[in-house]
């Protein structure tokens, strides 16, 4: 059994940034994500891909981001159980018992809910011979795009992910960007983009076309795409992308009592607190009037659930608010010496 005060559910920026504040104030944590690495969404769908909304950074990547939050909680030694889910959760007294997909358990004070957007996983193609290519060939997500560089690239997709790679990878590759319909979903000035570059000649762009067949022995070689009205065209292609947008899947939280609206939990904004006392909920995954789902917000989100488990965790004694700059407790705990 893990004992700690408080267990955050979710490794992603609210849920690092939530472990910093966690340890300011003198609580442990530990962190559960069925992800195999911290970060969330940003490491999972956009590790190269620049921010631009993060304050006094004028642009970073997902990846960065993370690395930097990372560092900023190494003070704390937090415990990060990854590749887990929790899938139960009890009232003992005046604690929680957890325990995960891989039975690990916690014995907690309180619960920090910053799942993002839940379980998520990438809707993918309905051609059945893809499978057999995904994760040598064919991707849902990119983690490393220099292993595009002077390769033929087909993306499939016409929301933001597939336009801005297909703009990103038409530098140094050739790209294929198909879409099932003539209108897009992604923002209009890189719709533009898109279609500036294809006339061009520096990317392709095949509208009303879907996938069709793919073939290859270890690797894509080809692909087939099928037109509305029934053309077949066939392409050469190194790798294939897949960007249909994810799957949300809340999972066992359904069944926590919490008060749930469209796949998101109901929460006060003084700590955010849910409808359960000693469980919290920041992120994506919280609503509230007036949310708006930035990375910036889940910061401010995070530092309030903090401030709220204190009282779980320490109810004899009285939270002290300072700041950072003059707190000799905080700066202790930061290792940092005066």
């Amino acid at each position: 059994m893990n004992k700690t005060d408080v267990l955050i559910i979710g490794a992603g920026p609210t849920g690092l940034f939530c472990a910093h504040q966690l340890g300011i104030i003198g609580l442990s944590c530990e962190i559960v994500d069925n992800l195999d690495k911290a970060g969330g969404q940003c490491i999972e769908l956009y590790p190269d891909k620049p921010i631009y909304d993060i304050p006094a950074v004028p642009e970073c990547t997902g990846e960065e981001l993370t690395n930097n939050l990372l560092k900023q909680i190494k003070p704390f030694n937090v415990k990060f159980h990854l590749n887990e889910r929790v899938e139960e959760l009890k009232k003992n007294q005046n604690r929680w018992h957890v325990k995960t997909s891989g039975g690990v358990k916690f014995d907690v004070a309180a619960i920090v809910i910053a799942g993002g957007v839940g379980s998520f996983e990438p809707r993918k193609f309905s051609v059945k011979e893809c499978e057999k290519f995904e994760g040598n060939s064919l991707f849902y997500s990119i983690k490393d795009k220099s292993i595009f560089k002077d390769k033929t690239i087909s993306i499939f997709g016409g929301g933001d992910s597939a336009l801005d790679w297909a703009i990103e990878l038409s530098n140094t590759s050739k790209v294929n960007l198909i879409h099932r319909r003539d209108g897009f979903s992604g923002a209009e000035s890189s719709v533009q983009k898109v279609k500036d570059l294809n006339d061009q000649g520096k990317l392709n762009l095949f509208t009303k076309y879907q996938m069709d067949s793919v073939t290859g022995d270890k690797q894509i070689e080809k692909i087939k795409i099928k037109h509305d009205e029934g053309e077949i065209k066939e392409i050469k292609s190194d790798y294939v992308l897949g960007f249909f947008g994810l799957i949300m899947q809340l999972g066992p939280i359904l069944d926590w009592g919490l008060n749930i609206n469209k796949k998101t939990v109901g929460v006060n904004t003084e700590n955010f607190e849910t409808n359960i006392e000693g469980i919290f909920a920041i992120g994506d995954i919280c609503f509230y009037p007036g949310k708006l789902k930035l990375i910036l917000s889940g910061f401010h989100e995070g530092a309030l659930a903090a401030r709220g488990c204190f009282k779980y965790a320490k109810p004899d004694e009285k939270l002290r608010f300072e700041f950072t700059t003059t707190s000799k407790a905080a700066q202790e705990r930061l290792g940092i010496k005066k």
